[in-house]
């Protein structure tokens, strides 16, 4: 039988335990609670546009950051575009490095105002890969996209007639053959 020392640091152990847990398990969680709910301006992604287009229009307005210490240059080519919701919009961002050395990057992104973010839905996008540029490579990305017709009903959302599309750069390690190619001409 437990006497009371034993019982309150057992219990302390396990609350120190769960609460770890949950700290490991919070951010997986909370990515999968956006990309579930478009809560934090997180998109949806398809594979094809819907096939309905409806006659009203939504201005896409685009934003392009790097995170602190990033070296690439980064901008939307075009500040701003307007498309009938469910019809399939194209846009292009420009990277440049002009560094002396290959450099990685990958694009973090979200949407506002935030109850948006669960009708704007990617097809295709630079941002679902690692980006690698060469020295003073400079290069164009394109971002497929729709607006679902959905919003247009949604007793929230209905209201938009802006979106902002934001992506921010930032610097990843290289991945293992680019690391091995720059070592080998070095």
């Amino acid at each position: 039988m437990m006497d009371g020392k034993t019982k309150t640091v057992t219990g302390l152990v396990g609350v120190v335990l769960f609460m770890g847990a949950m700290a490991w398990a919070s951010v997986p969680l909370y990515d999968w609670f956006c990309k579930v709910t478009g809560y934090g301006g997180t998109t949806s992604v398809s594979d094809v546009a819907p096939d309905e287009i409806l006659d009203r229009t939504i201005k896409v307005r685009f934003d392009a950051s790097i995170e602190n210490g990033m070296p690439w240059e980064f901008k939307p080519m075009d500040r701003e575009i307007e498309i009938r919701i469910g019809e399939t919009g194209l846009a292009f961002y420009e990277a440049y490095n002009p560094t002396d050395r290959p450099i990685a990057g990958q694009a973090s992104y979200n949407v506002s105002p935030f109850v948006a973010g669960n009708f704007f839905s990617k097809i295709d996008c630079f941002c679902f890969q690692e980006q690698v540029l060469q020295p003073g490579e400079r290069v164009q990305m394109p971002v497929s996209f729709y607006i679902d017709p959905a919003l247009a009903s949604d007793r929230d959302a209905k209201h938009t007639n802006h979106i902002t599309l934001s992506y921010t750069f930032y610097q990843i390690d290289l991945p293992e053959e680019e690391r091995q190619a720059t070592l080998t001409t070095n």
